[in-house]
């Protein structure tokens, strides 16, 4: 979540009455993030999330996501609805951008997990595969290798900015994805960017998953590499093997892993860092420093990309 549009308090409250949320009582924008922009939003009915979509975001992409933010919940999944307006839409404008009015979900994201938090967001991973695979709608994942490719390409002439040899470093490492990058995996539904501050939690028990616009159709082992790189690891850059069992049982508690998806867990968790330092590193070299939005230091990605190549066994992370 971030701001990068602005709204006034005229345009908002005109917006609002589109909807059956009552009339506007305060809001601010949400700092965190760097996709779209967010606003809480508080009204007479009660509290709400605004959500306008920047570019990165295809206007043709919304009924995909909003689509699975309601059949996830009719399957039991605890995440956000859109709010429909009066006259039957979803999807509005507003600043020139399309805009949504979604639930607010109680909780508080984590910023330092234990590892029974760990465990429950690998059964809450595992639920919403299950929870996904009728969905009927499908959007392939415009993050996967060849949308890597274009992030390196807009971004490798800068790279030894952030740190020396790492154009070298990432072209080696796309040499060995691309040719050893696991296909005939179990796939469906994935969350993509299920990140501490996209998991909300009630003390230890989880209270709700948010922000679904990476959603995508891929192998359900990436989803789980990308927890891993996103929960298991501490502030000194040091993987947590007992975060990392934690998660890895919890999630096998609820779907257990093929004997190919545990093999490819090292090469996956090293995409997918490559992946989220390549968005971070894209970001960092490209969007403009100041005002609400929050850029993320690729480094501690390349440090995950370090690790992971080091890695020689699936039971280095904690896999039994």
């Amino acid at each position: 979540m971030a701001v990068y549009t602005d709204v006034t308090e005229g345009e908002l409250g005109a917006f609002l009455k589109a909807y059956p949320v009552g009339e506007l009582l305060s809001y601010k924008g949400i700092a965190e993030g760097t996709e779209n922009s967010n606003f809480l939003v508080h009204a007479s009915t009660g509290s709400y999330i605004l959500t306008l979509y920047e570019k990165r975001v295809d206007k043709a992409d919304l009924p995909f996501f909003l689509g699975l933010m309601g059949h996830l919940a009719r399957k039991g999944i605890s995440c956000p609805l859109p709010v429909t307006a009066h006259d039957g839409t979803v999807i509005g404008t507003l600043a020139g951008r399309p805009a949504v009015i979604i639930t607010f979900l109680e909780g508080l994201s984590l910023r330092r997990p234990t590892a029974a938090h760990c465990a429950e967001v690998g059964k809450a991973l595992a639920s919403l595969h299950l929870a996904g695979q009728d969905f009927q709608m499908r959007r392939p994942n415009a993050l996967s290798i060849d949308g890597w490719r274009k992030l390196w390409d807009a971004s490798r002439d800068r790279a030894d900015e952030v740190e020396p040899g790492l154009a070298a470093e990432v072209d080696a490492d796309f040499r060995d994805l691309e040719r050893n990058w696991p296909a005939d995996l179990p796939r469906g539904i994935i969350h993509a960017d299920l990140f501490p501050d996209n998991v909300f939690f009630l003390g230890e028990k989880l209270s709700g998953l948010i922000d679904f616009y990476f959603a995508c159709d891929d192998l359900y082992a990436y989803d789980v590499a990308t927890c891993l790189n996103a929960w298991c690891f501490e502030k000194d850059f040091s993987f947590n093997l007992t975060k990392g069992a934690a998660l890895l049982a919890g999630y096998q508690s609820v779907r257990p892993l093929t004997g190919n998806e545990k093999a490819a867990l090292p090469m996956l968790a090293r995409g997918s860092a490559l992946r989220f330092m390549l968005t971070r590193l894209y970001d960092w070299l490209t969007v403009p420093d100041g005002g609400l939005v929050m850029k993320r230091d690729p480094t501690e990605y390349i440090r995950r990309m370090r690790f992971h190549r080091a890695i020689r066994s699936p039971s280095e992370y904690g896999l039994t």
